[in-house]
C-alpha cells in the first residue's frame, strides 16, 4: 500500500477474499494495454523503479489501460460515463467488510473516480457468464487521488463470489483488496474431515498476544511458508507469561489432529506449546468462559512439522495455541469435522447471506415448490435465534420439511 495512507480501518483485519493464495483470479478486462490487470491481486506492495520502460512506456506495477478518447475531432473528450473495468473472481465466496482501492505510485495517470460492485455466480462460470450476472454496487462512484490506499467500508449482509472494479475513465490502480468473512457453501463439506482452523473454510485469527514481528493470520494461511517471514513471530518476552493466538474455527467441529509448524524458524521456534479449546455454541463469550484442554505442554522442535492425534469428543468453536514463552510458527492445523450443531449453525449463515433468486433454488434443488421456495426465502433471516426457522419450517408439507430441514440441518 502506498505509504501517504496506511490502511487502519477494523476490516482489513478480516480475510483478502481476493487473494491469489485463495484462488482468486481476474476473469477478465476490457483494457489493459499499459499494464496487465492481474497485478491488481498481487500480495506485496506495489513497487516503483523510475525511468525502466518496456515497448508501451513506464513498466507500472498495477492495472494501467491507455487513454480513452473522444467521438470525433469535436468532441475528442471521453464522456462522462465512459470507464473501464476488471472483474475479479474472490478466492472465497464471501460476505464483504470492505475494499481497498490503492492508486500507489500512480502520480499522474490514476482514474478520477471509482465504482466497485459485486456479484454471486455460482459453479465455475465463464468470463461471459460473470459479465452477465446481476451486479450489486458496494462503492458508488467516488472520487479517487494518486498515490493513495482508498478504504471503503462495505454495509451488505449478502455472500458473493466476484468482484467488479470500474476507473473512470482510464488510467492506473496498483493493488485491489477485497476484506470479509469466508462463507463456504456447507454442502461442500458434508461428510469430510477437513481444517477447521483454515481461511479458505472460514476460520479466523481473530486475536493474539504479539503481533510485532509478523501477523497471527499467517498461522491459517492457505499452503506452506516458504520463509519465516510467512509465519507469525512475536518479539522476545521479559516477563514470565506466554504467547498466544486464538482462532474462531469455520464452525463448531471436533478436532482430532493438530499440525504445529515451525518451519524456517530456526532460531526463534517456541521451546513448548498447548492447545485449549472453548464452545460458544451456546452464545458464550470466550473472554469469560472456561477453556478445555485439547492438547498438554508439549516440547517442539525447531523447523519441524509437528503433528498430534487430539481424543477429540467434545464440540469447539475457538482455539488457543499458547507458546511458550514466546518464538515463531509457520501455520496451525486443525484437523476435524463439523458437529451437527455446527453444520446447523453455518447452513443457516450461509442460507441467510444468499441473494434471494440463490436461496429459492438451493431450496427447489431439494424438492420446494416454487412457491415454498419463495415463502421459505422471504421470511430469513432464519439464523437469528428463537422460534424463526421453526417457525418457517411449519408451514411447508412434509415433504418439503423434511427435505429443507436435511438441507439446512434443522
Amino acid at each position: 500500500m502506498s505509504t501517504a495512507d496506511t490502511p487502519s480501518a477494523p476490516f482489513t483485519e478480516l480475510v483478502n477474499l481476493a487473494s491469489r493464495l485463495l484462488g482468486a483470479g481476474v476473469v477478465a478486462t476490457n483494457e489493459d494495454t499499459f499494464a496487465d490487470a492481474e497485478n491488481l491481486l498481487v500480495a506485496k506492495p506495489a513497487e516503483f523503479r523510475p525511468h525502466t520502460f518496456g515497448h508501451k512506456g513506464q513498466i507500472m506495477d498495477g492495472w494501467e489501460s491507455k487513454r480513452r478518447r473522444g467521438a470525433s475531432a469535436e468532441q475528442p473528450h471521453p464522456t462522462d460515463e465512459d470507464h473501464d473495468w476488471t472483474i475479479v473472481r474472490l478466492g472465497a465466496a464471501g460476505v464483504i467488510r470492505g475494499v481497498i482501492v490503492d492508486t500507489a505510485h500512480f502520480t499522474g495517470n490514476y482514474p478520477e473516480s471509482t465504482v466497485v460492485e459485486a456479484a454471486s455466480v455460482p459453479g465455475h462460470p465463464s468470463p461471459e457468464e460473470a459479465r452477465a450476472a446481476d451486479w450489486t454496487v458496494l462503492v458508488p462512484r467516488t472520487p479517487l487521488r494518486g498515490d493513495t490506499a482508498h478504504e471503503f467500508a462495505v454495509a451488505d449482509d449478502t455472500r458473493y463470489t466476484h468482484v467488479r472494479l470500474s476507473i473512470y475513465p482510464d488510467g492506473g490502480v496498483a493493488r485491489l483488496r477485497v476484506h470479509g468473512e469466508v462463507l463456504p457453501d456447507p454442502r461442500e463439506l458434508d461428510g469430510l474431515t477437513f481444517d477447521l482452523a483454515a481461511q479458505e473454510h472460514g476460520g479466523v485469527a481473530e486475536a493474539a498476544s504479539d503481533r510485532y514481528f509478523s501477523s497471527p493470520h499467517n498461522l491459517n494461511a492457505p499452503g506452506r511458508a516458504s520463509v519465516m517471514g510467512e509465519g507469525w513471530e512475536t518479539r522476545r518476552r521479559r516477563d514470565k507469561a506466554n504467547d498466544w493466538v486464538q482462532i474462531a474455527l469455520a464452525g463448531g467441529g471436533e478436532v482430532l489432529a493438530a499440525e504445529v509448524d515451525t518451519s524456517h524458524f530456526v532460531a526463534n521456534a517456541p521451546g513448548w506449546a498447548d492447545l485449549i479449546g472453548f464452545d460458544a455454541s451456546a452464545g458464550q463469550d470466550p473472554s469469560e468462559g472456561d477453556w478445555f484442554e485439547l492438547l498438554p505442554r508439549t516440547r517442539l522442535q525447531p523447523d519441524t512439522r509437528h503433528r498430534f492425534r487430539l481424543p477429540g469428543g467434545r464440540p469447539v468453536t475457538h482455539v488457543r495455541i499458547n507458546v511458550h514463552p514466546d518464538g515463531g510458527l509457520a501455520r496451525l492445523r486443525l484437523t476435524g469435522r463439523l458437529t451437527a450443531a455446527g453444520r446447523t449453525a453455518l447452513a443457516l449463515r450461509w442460507f441467510d447471506a444468499l441473494p434471494a433468486v440463490e436461496a429459492a433454488d438451493a431450496l427447489t434443488a431439494v424438492g420446494l415448490s416454487g412457491q415454498e421456495a419463495a415463502a421459505l426465502t422471504a421470511a430469513r433471516p432464519l439464523a437469528r435465534g428463537g422460534d424463526a426457522a421453526a417457525r418457517a419450517l411449519a408451514d411447508l408439507a412434509p415433504g418439503s420439511r423434511e427435505a429443507t430441514a436435511s438441507l439446512l440441518g434443522l
